[in-house]
């Protein structure tokens, strides 16, 4: 298994995948950092009315950081997707499966590998792209989050379920349906979440519970929200429900029962991988 982790990392740094994605973040954090610069530049000029308990500057910086994240998890699944959709059936397409799994390593070291590359990468990348936008957002605007590392952990997590997803697909569908497939899935969860908070912001009961169905068939959105909520849990007031309404300020879902079933679900989706790998006709 650790020459199979060796293996997938010596890949990317092969196809270049690490150089482009250091470019595309540094100017992503770039672009991130001159944002914020006028941004808090121009805060100070706002003038909200007085019957209006408004934190201008913790709104700004609640959603500004917010945003960010959703930019985090976004970069992080399409480095996670890209590392693995091809994983099983690429490989397979191209006879590279059949010498490794016939005896020298076995199916489920290879796969079991090929998460373990692809989550450790993808997780890092994820908790540092986050720390650097808190400590841009910070030190720029003098605003921390109320709970600092907690959200990039939850983040780290929703990426992970997404690897997971994407290798599962890999057993069953081609690179090109794969990838399709999983992108289509991050975006359903990115749209029940935006639903549940809308639902929330009407008072709609029907619509929270569909989107907290959507929330524990995908959980990697009810991991991405629980990091909203946690990042602006310190906000209260008038400032903090006004955060819970937009879709990058802020969240009302979260909790261990979700993070729990995210667990499991990562479990489950792991065992399903390797069983129908172990069954597949290469």
């Amino acid at each position: 298994m650790t020459v199979i982790v060796a293996y997938a990392l010596s890949e990317a740094v092969r196809r270049k995948v690490f150089l482009v994605v250091l470019v595309l973040t540094a100017i992503f954090l770039t672009l991130y950092g001159i944002a914020n610069y006028y941004i808090f530049r121009d805060v100070t000029t706002l003038r909200v009315p007085e019957d209006v308990h408004v934190d201008a500057r913790t709104f700004a910086a609640a959603f500004t950081l917010g945003l960010a994240m959703f930019a985090t998890l976004f970069l992080g699944v399409v480095l996670g997707v890209f590392l693995t959709i091809g994983v099983v059936s690429g490989d397979g397409e191209r006879g590279l499966l059949q010498p490794l799994v016939a005896r020298p390593v076995g199916r489920r070291s290879l796969l079991l590998g090929r998460f373990l590359a692809a989550g450790a990468v993808c997780a890092s990348y994820v908790v540092v792209v986050y720390l650097a936008t808190m400590v841009i957002t910070g030190l720029i605007g003098e605003w921390w989050p109320h709970t600092r590392v907690w959200p990039g952990v939850l983040l780290a997590g929703s990426v992970l379920l997404m690897v997971a997803l994407s290798l599962l697909g890999s057993v069953f569908l081609g690179s090109t349906a794969n990838g399709i497939a999983v992108f289509m899935l991050f975006v359903s969860g990115l749209v029940g979440g935006l639903l549940g908070t809308i639902g929330h912001a009407i008072g709609s009961p029907t619509i929270e519970r569909a989107a907290t169905a959507a929330a524990w068939v995908l959980p990697f959105e009810a991991l991405y929200q629980d990091s909203l909520r946690l990042m602006t849990s310190g906000a209260g007031g008038f400032t903090g429900f006004l955060l819970q309404l937009g879709p990058f300020g802020g969240s009302y879902t979260g909790g261990w029962g979700v993070r729990v079933w995210a667990a499991g679900y990562l479990a489950l989706v792991g065992v399903v991988a390797l069983r129908a790998f172990a069954r597949r006709d290469l």
